[in-house]
């Protein structure tokens, strides 16, 4: 085995070791302060400390998933910084490897891992995701609207007044909603009406009901009345509507591409899913990035004896690189930028400050 290969796989080795160590204390830190939030909601109905525990780790993998690319940044840090200490760099420059060489092993591995991630751990992640806002829904009893696009269409729920309404839309189409059903309920879930629509215009939060069929149940008697235009009044209107689904958590990479397309055939807006479809992909390419800017504030700089300034210099990247990434979907998601653009933005800046460092880190 050549000598560049044995020291390949050492790094490779360390870096994945690392990593583990990080993730798990990380995973730990974050299912201790998510409790602390879980038995805060769930204080009210007198469910004991399981039930929040539970749910902490439920969510947990999904934190972890969104703090990942800084899990990688320290973890790449404090790889860089033991080479540097054990003195172990210095063997392996004298066998020929330059700065760049150490920086591109790591970058290989967090690429790769992040190509598994979202393969195969993203799916797993987004059904406890799923599981998670599933159980919560049960202990929501109070909340007063709620939205979700199935491939039976369009169903929201509204409690206005003492009424609670039940909302169906074959498909939003322009400003209406076509073969619309409400059905309304006193708050004891006795059936007030239901009503059947062509179409409700929809622009505003009064709606505007066209060829309505009204079935109302007087003295045990179902009397059916047709209007051709009826005035309800909602909490929804177009723009809120437009932009109403499920949780992007609860949705794996593999079923992005059926969402898109089931959210133009009910005629939303896609940018938010389309968004987090480019934001998977690329998740690895954010990783590689943070190994790259790790190698640029260790090994381009001397090396002082303490990590102190390393783990202040990483928080406040972490911070930069944050909100970043928050200003530039948010660019995105008010069409100030292409939705593309906005999410590879962060990804591409990071990249090329990086590379400018890199060609500096290879210089000594």
């Amino acid at each position: 085995m050549s000598k560049s290969l044995i020291i390949n796989k050492y790094i490779s080795k360390e870096f994945l070791k690392i990593f583990l160590y990080m993730l798990l204390g990380f995973s730990c830190l974050s299912i201790i302060m998510n409790l602390f939030e879980e038995i805060n909601f769930f204080g009210d109905f007198g469910v004991g400390i399981l039930v929040p525990f539970f749910m902490s780790i439920l969510i947990m993998p999904n934190i972890i998933y969104t703090l990942l690319p800084f899990i990688v940044l320290f973890t790449s840090i404090w790889l860089f910084l033991k080479l540097i200490r054990t003195e172990e760099i210095v063997a392996m420059k004298a066998s020929g490897m330059s700065n760049i060489s150490l920086i591109l092993i790591p970058s290989v591995v967090a690429f790769v891992l992040g190509i598994f991630i979202v393969l195969a751990v993203n799916p797993i992640i987004s059904t406890l995701v799923e599981k998670y806002e599933t159980i919560k829904a049960n202990y929501h009893t109070d909340q007063e609207y709620l939205a979700a696009i199935t491939a039976n269409g369009i169903w929201m729920k509204q409690n206005k007044s003492g009424i609670i309404s039940i909302i169906r839309s074959s498909n939003l189409k322009n400003e209406n909603l076509e073969n619309v059903s409400i059905y309304q309920f006193k708050e004891d879930n006795t059936l007030i009406n239901r009503m059947e629509a062509e179409s409700a215009y929809i622009k505003n939060t009064t709606w505007i009901l066209k060829n309505v069929k009204e079935y109302k149940k007087v003295d045990d008697e179902n009397i059916l009345t047709n209007f051709e235009e009826v005035k309800f009044d909602s909490i929804y209107n177009l723009e809120k509507i437009r932009t109403l689904y499920t949780n992007l958590d609860t949705i794996s990479f593999w079923k992005i591409p059926d969402q898109i397309e089931l959210l133009k055939e009910r005629g939303y807006s896609t940018k938010e899913m389309q968004g987090k479809f480019q934001k998977t992909i690329s998740f690895p390419f954010f990783l590689v990035s943070m190994v790259l800017l790790a190698g640029v504030f260790t090994l381009g700089t001397k090396y002082k004896g303490s990590n102190w300034n390393y783990v202040l210099i990483s928080i406040i990247a972490c911070i930069v690189i944050y909100y970043t990434d928050y200003f530039s979907l948010a660019l995105g998601k008010t069409e100030r930028l292409p939705i593309e653009v906005s999410v590879w933005m962060p990804v591409i800046i990071v990249f090329i400050f990086s590379t400018v460092g890199l060609i500096h880190v290879n210089q000594k």
